[in-house]
C-alpha cells in the first residue's frame, strides 16, 4: 500500500511540475529558471512538512509518504537539473552551468532552512 501512496503523490507532483512549466514557458532564457524555481519550491515544501511533523503535529506516515516522497519527489526535478547542467556544459556555457549548479544547491538548502524557521516560529507561539 505504501507504493500506492508514493505513486499517487508522484503523479500529482509530476502534473504540478508540468503545470508550473506551462505557466512559465514563455521564458526563452538560456538559464533554466523554471527548474530552479521548481526545485526551490519543492525543497521549501519538504522542509515545511519535515519541521511541521517534528515540531507541531506528527503527520501520518502514509500522508508523509504521499507528500514528501511522492508529491515532492515527483514535483522536483533533479534529473532535469542534471540534464540542463550537462547541456550548459556541452554548449560551452561553463559560467552559466556553475552558476546554475551553485544556485540550485544553495537556494534549495535555503528553502529547507527558511521553511524550518517558519515552522519553528509558529510552534513557539
Amino acid at each position: 500500500m505504501q507504493l500506492v501512496y508514493v505513486g499517487l503523490g508522484g503523479a500529482v507532483g509530476a502534473i504540478m511540475r508540468y503545470m508550473v512549466s506551462l505557466v512559465f514557458s514563455a521564458s526563452n532564457s538560456p538559464f533554466p529558471f523554471i527548474t530552479l524555481l521548481i526545485n526551490f519550491i519543492g525543497a521549501f515544501v519538504i522542509g515545511l512538512l519535515s519541521e511541521y511533523s517534528g515540531q507541531i503535529m506528527p503527520i501520518d506516515p502514509k500522508a508523509l509518504l504521499f507528500l514528501s516522497t511522492g508529491l515532492c519527489g515527483g514535483f522536483t526535478t533533479f534529473s532535469t537539473f542534471s540534464l540542463e547542467t550537462s547541456n550548459l556544459l556541452s554548449g560551452g556555457k561553463f559560467g552559466l552551468a556553475a552558476l546554475y549548479a551553485t544556485l540550485s544547491v544553495l537556494l534549495c538548502l535555503l528553502g529547507i532552512f527558511f521553511a524550518k524557521f517558519i515552522v519553528s516560529e509558529l510552534a513557539a507561539h
